[in-house]
C-alpha cells in the first residue's frame, strides 16, 4: 500500500483540501527542487525555487552573493524572499527553500505559521553523491564534503525536525518521494 500510487481523483481530492502552501526543507541535494516540481505537476499548483528568486531578486548567483556579501546578508535577503512567495497563504504552491533557510529562527516560524514545512530527510551517503554533481554550493568549499554535510545535517536535525512532516527520500525514484509526501499530506490534513 505504501507503494501503490495515488490515483488521479486521490491527487486532485488532496489539492482541493490544501488551504496554504507547501514548502519543502531539509539538507542541500536531498532534491527539493527536482521532487517540488514533480510535486506541483502531480497537484496542478505552482512551483518556486526559492534560490531561483533570490539569485533573480539579487541579479547575482548565490556563491556570488556568499563570497560578496556573507551568509548573514544572504539568509536576510532569503527571508525577505521566503515571506514575499508565502505571502498572506492566498496563492498557494509548492516552495523548495535552499538548506539553510528553514535554520533562520524567523523564517522558520514564518513557513510553520503560514504554510505546510515538509522536512525531506536523506542519509549522508545519498546527500555525499547528490551534491558531488554540481559544483555550487558554498558551503561545501571549506573542507571536505561529507564531514561538512555530516555536520550540517547533526546541527540543522533540532530545526528540520519542527516541520509538520517529514518523508525519508533515498536511492529511489524521485516521483516516489512525491508520493510519499502527497500521502502525509493527506493524513495531515
Amino acid at each position: 500500500m505504501e507503494h501503490e500510487p495515488l490515483s488521479h481523483a486521490d491527487m486532485q481530492r488532496i489539492a482541493a483540501r490544501l488551504d496554504r502552501s507547501v514548502v519543502l526543507v531539509g539538507m542541500m541535494g536531498v532534491g527539493k527542487t527536482t521532487v517540488g516540481r514533480k510535486l506541483a505537476g502531480q497537484l496542478s499548483l505552482p512551483f518556486v525555487d526559492a534560490d531561483e528568486e533570490i539569485e533573480r531578486a539579487a541579479q547575482m548567483t548565490i556563491p556570488e552573493i556568499f563570497a560578496q556579501f556573507g551568509e548573514p546578508y544572504f539568509r536576510a535577503g532569503e527571508r525577505r524572499v521566503i515571506a514575499r512567495l508565502v505571502g498572506d497563504g492566498a496563492t498557494r504552491k509548492i516552495l523548495a527553500t535552499g538548506g539553510g533557510a528553514f535554520v533562520d529562527p524567523d523564517t522558520r516560524r514564518l513557513i510553520l505559521d503560514r504554510a505546510i514545512a515538509v522536512w525531506i530527510d536523506s542519509d549522508i551517503d545519498t546527500l555525499v553523491e547528490r551534491v558531488g554533481r554540481k559544483d555550487n554550493r558554498p558551503l561545501l568549499r571549506q573542507g571536505n564534503p561529507r564531514e561538512i554535510l555530516t555536520r550540517l545535517r547533526d546541527d540543522r536535525q533540532p530545526m528540520y525536525s519542527q516541520a509538520q512532516i517529514h518523508v525519508q527520500s533515498g536511492h529511489h525514484p524521485h516521483t516516489q518521494t512525491a508520493q510519499k509526501i502527497l500521502k502525509a499530506i493527506d493524513a495531515w490534513l
